[in-house]
């Protein structure tokens, strides 16, 4: 049994007993380091005789699934699984599991910290001060102002339980409405059209699909305060790039703050622009969640060689 695992390249030194545990269950683990891109003919060479992938962000289409010939099994290293064919995989016979729910207090916690960040400019102020510069400025205060949640899943309700603590209004609006955890934290559902319009920060926490691609467009946008801040920690190609470029420049709105590009590193000039805080990637990164998604990567690893159910086992029909 050979697995290849294509991680974030921190979280291997971050979580190394995921690599040892994983050598003591199958015979051949190979780590392929992918941060700094690897182009179509390597990945295709790399996984012609491998018979388990463990994948972060690198795309597993129909063109890899087919040199993989000995492919049995996708495991996505997290929860998102855009970026991968699950329909294919599923014509294919070969499962496909990810890890709901386990970085979602991380990412929850990176939400808040981009929406201060933006509020208060601190990685301006911050910057300013290394290079002796010292500055008042103003900012902004999140508590007791209007927050929309975009997606109440797991990540959109461990931030509105945050927003519980900073007194927030807190609207959401999605296909999954959790109206009991709603209720304990407050929370009102709103169609999308109220939300973009009357919410001071917007955090987009939903999952992407074709049906939702750059849902955030110049119409929604246009929707939003002058005043108000988006926050996006799910997925780029939520958000038409081009619109939200045009409207921070005409500072339409105050600013925005992302941690998804939709391409990644971005290769316009959203992230440059002064109105933007901009992070790589990082929001499920924490030392705690790559231990529990890697927990349960060994797990499902052994499931599947014991030919025992697999936990979060996705198909096409979860990914509509």
């Amino acid at each position: 049994m050979k697995i290849l695992f294509m991680i974030r390249d921190p979280f291997v030194t971050a979580y190394p007993k995921l690599i040892e545990d994983a050598k003591k269950v199958a015979d051949d683990v190979k780590v392929l380091y992918t941060d700094n891109g690897i182009s179509k003919s390597e990945l295709l060479q790399e996984v012609r005789d491998v018979d388990i992938i463990v994948v972060a962000i690198v795309n597993i289409d129909q063109e890899v699934m087919d040199a993989a010939s000995h492919l049995k099994y996708i495991i996505k290293f997290g929860a998102g699984y855009d970026n991968i064919d699950v329909k294919y995989a599923f014509q294919k016979g070969i499962p496909v599991t990810n890890a709901p729910g386990l970085n979602a207090e991380s990412v929850a916690d990176h939400a808040f910290g981009l929406m201060l960040s933006a509020s208060r400019n601190i990685p301006q102020k911050d910057n300013e001060i290394k290079s002796s510069h010292w500055e008042l400025s103003v900012g902004h205060e999140i508590y007791g102002k209007r927050l929309g949640i975009v997606g109440f899943g797991s990540i959109g309700k461990a931030i509105a339980r945050r927003a519980f603590g900073f007194n927030m209004e807190t609207i959401a609006f999605g296909n999954y409405k959790d109206y009991d955890t709603a209720e304990k934290w407050n929370v009102t559902f709103v169609d999308k059209e109220e939300l973009f319009s009357t919410s001071d920060y917007v955090i987009i926490s939903t999952s992407v699909t074709e049906k939702n691609r750059k849902m955030v467009n110049k119409e929604l946008l246009n929707r939003m305060k002058p005043t108000a801040f988006i926050i996006n920690i799910s997925r780029g190609a939520l958000i038409n790039e081009n619109d939200l470029i045009k409207t921070l420049k005409q500072r339409k709105i105050k600013g925005a703050a992302l941690d998804v590009f939709e391409t990644e590193p971005p290769t316009n000039e959203l992230a440059l622009l002064p109105n933007v805080v901009a992070t790589s990637h990082i929001g499920g990164s924490t030392y705690e969640s790559i231990e529990k998604i890697g927990s349960l990567t060994i797990q499902n690893i052994i499931r599947f060689l014991k030919n025992e159910p697999l936990e979060y086992e996705v198909t096409p029909v979860s990914n509509k």
